[in-house]
């Protein structure tokens, strides 16, 4: 990889006494471990990020006391996301004794009081693994009338220790109800894969889990702390400088070698793995969320791993579930990675959903060749109005390019790029005599720019395209520069949804700025920036926001996205996912429009005719009806909510989302003509053997799913009924 290289990929990122609250600091102090000595290297990488921060940054903001009270609030953040290990007396001592000064040690390369703050954090988090591990020995009412609310990101931190160790011990008794539930729900399962064994379709998903609820938790705690433990001083130094870093923009992040090295790995294209980008998830680092699906790799062609789905659990091939919530990224990518041609099954879930519901796909690791997947082009013919339309369908899974061999001069007719890819689809749908064509841009999270710029001169005859601005003001504007050609002038659909970022922003807000098709689906993600990479530095690397893109009217994709003409059912609607979720993201705004000129197809009355018409559509049509009301469910657990600490409650309210599952499940089965399951266990059965028998077959050849598709014939109608 060179030095740097501009990246445009939305993805480029938890314990017995009251005590008076001026006693903490002295006591923790006493038990705070003894700082790491920096060692040279570690001291200049320090001072080149607090550099980079201060001069080549896109916010332009000078790395001054002021900035250093964001830095540190954003390191306690980072720590402890979920407010419950740091006590208001440790944030105010911290602040009190570096707020002035945080940045200049910065500037000189000292990460010390970024060192003494995380000491202060593993002292905390010992403690809570002993309390927690002390509670655990006594006998726990599991029936009691105490609440609990498990996202406390905006709550005040605790101010007395009593209140913080009364918190620890309502969340100890929940984990175990929360166990305790899904084992119930393991063993219903089991049952109806030994009454039902044809659910199985032949494999062996019976789980037989032994272990009481209190083992596998004490289990938890132990791995915790031992990863607690285990942390090198290379990955204490990466949180003291990632939330340096992260205060400027999410998108700007510092990885220490070992995290540089596996980046290396996924650009060189030749991870030997399932191909997924994870992280912990932001509010609640016990567990590791996948960022993203590599295209081509083993998660990308199951069909089963989703972006945003939560890693509960590993097993190697014949061998037992490793529970892995609680690992950190690094040890879940050594259980994941392996041999070429060997088996792993992994457990995953949504968030906001109880872990009963987790999905768990087995897969066989490969090398990552993005060059094995990529645009997919398919016919399908859709009635309209007494006939049949020719709908092509174009899915897009990123804006790929080999820039290793970009790099290294091949002839770019010999290595894959969505751009040719794109261009034989379209010649090849085209000659098949469509009558429309939809560009299915769902979950797209990006790639490269010069890639969505000639892809979007095939539907764009001439003029601006994009509109680049650097930190110094500068706007550059990409133009169609091909004379005029333009491979397709039909009937155009572009389908969207929350995780389509970046590229794909761009390229839909410039068919919707020309109006040459209708952009269809839900808000983007609002990714409008461009990170360049940094190898050289000391140690690690580091990505840093340098550019921000504009649509050709001036507006900022940043935050708010693309906007759709016509809006579906949004499948993340209550998951907070996306720019506008993150913490100090770069702000909309505008620069001064381009110069183009807009084919004017869709006026504000026709788009709110469309509008409407696709809602009555969608609140009758079985597939849109079965996602809504998975949206309304889900809104039934929020972790914002208060949560009762009593299993008879737990069972219930769990017993409820059971039944409402079940119920819409069956509901859109009998309206489709497919039979209702009898229960829970065993649709879930069914869930996961379907899900198995998905993943063995091959990409071009597994069904696609009704909740899926349903999106690209509504896409369809839509652009049908916009020319009437």
């Amino acid at each position: 990889m060179s030095k740097q290289q501009y990246l445009l990929s939305g993805v480029a990122g938890a314990v017995a006494c009251a005590l008076f609250v001026s006693s903490f600091s002295s006591l923790a102090q006493a038990s705070d471990r003894a700082a790491f000595m920096q060692t040279p290297e570690q001291r200049v990488t320090a001072r080149q990020i607090a550099i980079l921060l201060d001069r080549a940054h896109y916010n332009d903001q000078r790395l001054d006391a002021d900035m250093g009270k964001v830095i540190l609030q954003m390191y306690f953040d980072k720590l402890d996301p979920n407010r419950t290990l740091f006590l208001q007396s440790d944030v105010d001592e911290f602040t009190n004794k570096y707020g002035n000064t945080y940045t200049a040690y910065l500037m000189r390369g000292d990460m010390t009081p970024g060192i003494e703050i995380f000491e202060r954090f593993r002292t905390r988090s010992f403690e809570y693994f002993s309390a927690a591990k002390s509670y655990l020995d006594t006998d726990i009412d599991l029936y009691t009338d105490k609440r609990i609310t498990l996202d406390r990101e905006n709550a005040p931190r605790f101010q007395t220790k009593q209140e913080q160790l009364d918190y620890w011990k309502n969340q100890t008794a929940l984990s175990l109800i929360t166990i305790m539930l899904n084992q119930e729900d393991d063993k219903a399962k089991d049952q109806a894969y030994l009454d039902n064994p044809e659910l199985a379709r032949g494999q062996d998903l019976v789980k037989a889990e032994s272990r009481t609820p209190k083992e596998i938790l004490l289990n938890r705690l132990k791995r915790q702390e031992e990863q607690l433990e285990r942390l090198k001083n290379d990955e204490i130094m990466e949180a003291v400088l990632d939330a340096a870093t992260t205060a400027y923009d999410p998108h700007s992040n510092y990885y220490a070698p070992v995290q540089a090295q596996d980046i290396q790995i996924q650009t060189s294209l030749q991870l030997e793995g399932i191909g997924v980008s994870i992280r912990p998830d932001r509010k609640n680092p016990d567990y590791i969320r996948i960022v993203s699906l590599v295209d081509g790799g083993p998660a990308a062609k199951s069909g089963q791993i989703l972006a945003n789905d939560l890693i509960i659990g590993v097993a190697q091939a014949q061998g037992e579930m490793v529970d892995t919530i609680g690992y950190s990224t690094k040890e879940i990518v050594a259980l994941i990675r392996g041999a070429r041609g060997t088996e792993v099954t992994v457990k995953v879930k949504q968030p906001n959903t109880p872990d009963s519901q987790a999905r768990t796909v087995t897969l066989v690791r490969d090398v990552i060749q993005q060059e094995e997947s990529g645009v997919q082009h398919r016919v399908i013919e859709m009635p309209y109005d007494g006939g049949i339309k020719k709908v092509g369908v174009i899915e897009i899974p990123s804006f790929y390019l080999n820039f290793k061999a970009r790099r290294e001069g091949v002839d770019a007719s010999q290595y894959r790029s969505v751009s040719n890819d794109t261009e034989k689809a379209l010649k090849a749908l085209t000659a098949q005599g469509i009558d429309g064509l939809v560009v299915d841009l769902r979950h797209n999270p990006g790639g490269s720019l010069d890639e969505v710029a000639k892809m979007l001169g095939m539907f764009i005859k001439e003029g601006p395209l994009v509109q680049i601005r650097d930190n110094r003001g500068n706007v550059q504007v990409f133009e169609d520069k091909d004379g005029g050609r333009q491979l397709y002038d039909g009937k155009l659909s572009v389908l969207v949804n929350l995780g389509s970022a970046s590229a794909s922003e761009i390229f839909a807000a410039a068919i919707q700025d020309y109006g040459l098709g209708l952009v269809v689906g839900s808000t983007t993600t609002g990714k409008g920036t461009a990170q360049t990479q940094r190898d050289d530095v000391a140690l690690g690397s580091v990505t840093l926001t340098q550019r921000k893109f504009y649509r050709v009217n001036g507006g900022s994709t940043q935050t708010k996205g693309v906007v759709p003409d016509v809006e579906l059912v949004n499948i993340y609607e209550g998951i907070e996912f996306g720019e506008r979720e993150y913490k100090n993201p770069l702000p909309w705004d505008t620069i001064e429009s381009t110069n183009y000129q807009a084919a004017g197809k869709y006026s504000p009355s026709l788009l709110s005719s469309l509008n409407e018409q696709s809602k009555a559509r969608q609140a009758s049509d079985p597939q849109f009806r079965y996602l809504s009301e998975l949206n309304a469910i889900r809104a039934l657990d929020d972790d914002k909510q208060p949560t009762e600490i009593n299993l008879q409650k737990r069972r219930a309210k769990l017993q409820l989302i059971e039944n409402r599952t079940l119920a819409a499940e069956n509901a859109r089965r009998q309206a489709t003509g497919e039979t209702p399951f009898a229960n829970w266990s065993t649709y879930q059965a069914n869930l996961e053997a379907m899900a198995e028998e998905r993943g063995a077959m091959k990409e071009n050849e597994r069904p696609k799913l009704p909740e899926s598709e349903v999106y690209v014939l509504e896409a369809a109608r839509l652009m049908f009924d916009a020319d009437r």
